[in-house]
């Protein structure tokens, strides 16, 4: 590879052409020994469940009933076709797919990496819950069944490709999510005679339910939603998502395999998938590109309604999608006094002075709350002030700067951490999984907030994985506004 350098950036004659094509074969070959020095693939990396839902399957699934028919099969095929295959025994306590270790999902009841359907007597409306990207409805249940106590008909819809084995997410579209979206929306609409129907989108969740709505919105499909509830949307991702098409092409070809996957981890996670699929990824760049074209294009068309009334829930850091596009491609382009963003601000209790900060999100904190010529409202929630680890909302209409109206909401930041992140938000601290203390029995796996010191290079669980906040400790806060804002948005609907 230095030999192909020296022969292309030593001659002057050499086109530009060719020096982009030098570079371009040095990262191709780069990727290749990746993928013949990555880790070894196992059976729940390769392994095809061809009883998973397709957009080519609605000729036999019509409806929702349809839908839990196949999925029953398709977790049929998972127990044959992997756990049947998987090692078991006390070394593999913590492994995924060893039957009866501490992560099998199965041994909890419900499981909830299938789709759940909680009904209501004489429903005020119906919520439909999307899940991200390698999740499960495991990660909106319990917003779900606060819904269904509050008298909605509520769908935690799991998507195709999840809640089985990562390999799922290799053969996947998002015309299968999208179909998928579609029949569980109709099932809701049946379901409560005409009530509003909300979506909840968590994560890539919330470009699936922005592109129900528009093609709502556009008479190809029905009904509108009453309103959407984005938590941490993936509506701009890091440009380098581009390439993974390329990518997961390459491995198709022989001994290349390992490129299916951007990451391959041990799999202990019972309701999410460590590793994660190259197609998964070029799915993701796919929507989120199609969406944002087509909101600036109907918010370009003067239509009267660019979308539902729309809250959106967001980490001012969040490592996994940007913070910016949210209100770049988003907001900004929607109708005025309909939505929200309500953000949530770093601990800046000491934390500023400390100089300790990679990057402050300060800029686009103020960028938001200074600007006067914004259509949609926007809550800050910070430290009171940097002193104390108390927080304050801070609020502000539309084209307005004027952030003078705070609350106290009787919360402060728990010791030790200092921000949330892409995957906290919608999770309880009393979460028993991933929240802030671990269960009473010891039986039950705990991936919460784990003190776990050592030396590096010890432990197979990625540090980046230990650091990162798994629960909201504002969880209270975004649980009363969800609800109050469907409570709202059906009232008007009616």
């Amino acid at each position: 590879m230095i030999a192909i350098f020296r022969i292309y950036f030593t001659d002057s004659r050499i086109s530009f052409s060719r020096y982009f094509l030098a570079i371009m074969v040095a990262a191709l070959m780069i990727v290749v020994l990746q993928a013949c020095n990555g880790t070894q693939l196992k059976t729940w990396h390769t392994e095809k469940l061809t009883e998973e839902f397709t957009e080519d399957k609605t000729d036999e699934v019509q409806n929702f009933n349809d839908y839990l028919q196949l999925e029953e099969r398709l977790f049929e095929q998972l127990d044959e076709k992997i756990y049947a295959q998987s090692e078991t025994g006390p070394e593999y306590k913590l492994d995924r797919y060893s039957t009866d270790s501490a992560a099998d999902p199965r041994k909890q009841q419900p499981n909830w990496n299938r789709s759940f359907e909680l009904s209501s007597d004489k429903p005020r409306g119906a919520v439909l819950l999307i899940h991200g990207m390698s999740d499960s409805p495991y990660s909106l249940h319990t917003l779900g069944e606060a819904l269904n106590q509050r008298g909605y008909w509520v769908i935690g819809l799991r998507m195709p490709g999840h809640g089985t084995a990562p390999s799922g997410l290799r053969y996947i579209s998002r015309h299968d999510m999208a179909a998928a979206v579609r029949i569980g929306m109709t099932h809701l609409d049946k379901k409560v005679n005409g009530k509003p129907v909300h979506i909840i989108g968590y994560s890539t969740g919330a470009p699936l339910a922005l592109e129900f709505a528009l093609d709502a919105l556009d008479g190809k499909s029905t009904p509108v939603p009453g309103s959407l509830i984005l938590i941490s949307p993936a509506v701009g991702i890091h440009p380098s998502a581009a390439v993974a098409s390329f990518k997961d092409w390459l491995s198709n070809l022989p001994g290349l395999d390992g490129l299916a996957y951007l990451q391959i981890q041990p799999e202990f996670d019972p309701y999410k998938y460590n590793s994660f699929a190259t197609n998964a990824a070029d799915i993701v760049h796919g929507l989120t590109r199609s969406v944002a074209n087509r909101i600036e294009q109907r918010s370009s068309s003067g239509a009267d309604v660019v979308l539902p009334p729309t809250i959106v829930f967001k980490s001012t850091v969040d490592a996994t999608v940007t913070t910016n596009a949210v209100v770049d491609n988003l907001l900004e382009r929607l109708n005025s006094n309909r939505h929200e963003l309500v953000l949530f601000d770093i601990n800046r209790y000491a934390l500023v002075k400390s100089r300790m900060l990679v990057d402050d999100p300060a800029p686009l904190t103020d960028r938001v709350m200074d600007d006067d010529q914004l259509p949609f409202t926007v809550t800050l929630l910070t430290n009171e002030n940097p002193d104390t680890t108390r927080v304050i909302s801070k609020y502000k209409d539309s084209f307005s700067a004027d952030a003078s109206h705070t609350r106290q909401l009787g919360l402060s930041w728990p010791v030790g951490v200092i921000s949330l992140s892409h995957v906290a938000l919608p999770i309880s601290p009393n979460d028993p999984l991933y929240g802030q203390r671990p269960p009473q029995s010891e039986e039950f796996l705990f991936l919460g907030q784990m003190a776990i010191q050592g030396e590096r290079g010890l432990l197979k669980i990625p540090y980046d994985w230990i650091f990162r906040l798994r629960y909201n400790p504002f969880y209270e806060y975004l649980e009363t506004r969800v609800l109050d804002w469907i409570d709202n948005a059906s009232n008007i609907e009616k």
